[in-house]
């Protein structure tokens, strides 16, 4: 198991590993070389923010072969996604908030987070292995009444782009195997949706070199894989957590 983590300490950013509740503190790039300080902290001690600083989060629709067969959906041609913005980006243990401007229903979605390490331009599905950082938790947040309020365009963007709206974390696994994980979300302790990386249409290596076509993937981008069945709005005051084993648990306050 190899856990980077990026965290705040004493006012000041810093990179870690974590293992067992200990952080072996690195200087220099995440996705260059890092080296270690020698100094360690206890997680306990530091507050947890994002594990990486993304330029765009690319995000999956229809990716899922259990959740298109409940909607009557089909495998799409090619993958269909959109773009989150910075101002969504939220940590573990952060409040994910209500829109002020929005009173409907906000619901969760667990996912699996590909994290990009170099950059990436039009790459086959063989080298995309190389593209791949590791992986992290993802929780795409949706204000879903949103999406059809206007029958000439489906306001995807709008729907998944508030603040707060795009959730990961807490680190990022370069070791874990993909293809032997499931993705559970848990809302206040009750599991909700629990389903393998395998019902995935496009496995991660496959939409890296499929969006790398269409656009540049740079260190640090993610790219959430899509959910499965199972996402429901969430209450003021409920804590939605998203599961990997072999990665962690991201979990969040909603207000």
């Amino acid at each position: 198991m190899a856990q980077w983590l990026r965290f705040s300490h004493d006012n000041l950013v810093g990179i870690g590993m974590l293992d067992s509740g200990v952080i072996t503190v690195h200087s220099g790039d995440l996705f260059g070389a890092p080296q270690s300080t020698g100094e360690t902290l206890k997680l306990a001690d530091v507050d947890v923010l994002t594990p990486c600083d993304p330029t765009k989060i690319v995000a999956l629709w229809n990716n899922n072969r259990s959740l298109a067969d409940k909607l009557g959906l089909s495998k799409p041609e090619h993958p269909l996604y959109l773009l989150k913005g910075p101002n969504t980006f939220l940590a573990t243990g952060q409040l994910i908030k209500q829109p002020p401007s929005y009173d409907g229903r906000v619901v969760y979605e667990a996912e699996l987070g590909v994290v990009i390490g170099k950059e990436c331009s039009n790459v086959t599905e063989q080298t995309a292995i190389d593209c791949i950082f590791g992986y992290t938790c993802f929780n795409d947040v949706t204000a879903l009444s949103l999406l059809n309020t206007d029958p000439t365009f489906p306001q995807w963007v709008r729907a998944k782009g508030f603040d707060t709206f795009g959730v990961f974390g807490p680190v990022i696994d370069t070791q874990v195997d993909p293809a032997e994980l499931s993705i559970r979300a848990e809302l206040n302790g009750r599991e909700r949706q629990n389903y393998p990386v395998s019902e995935l249409f496009y496995s991660p290596r496959e939409l890296v070199s499929h969006i790398s076509q269409n656009m540049t993937l740079m260190p640090g981008d993610i790219i959430a894989c899509g959910t499965g069945p199972g996402a429901l709005p969430m209450k003021s005051g409920m804590t939605i957590d998203v599961i990997i084993d072999s990665i962690g648990r991201l979990s969040n306050p909603f207000e």
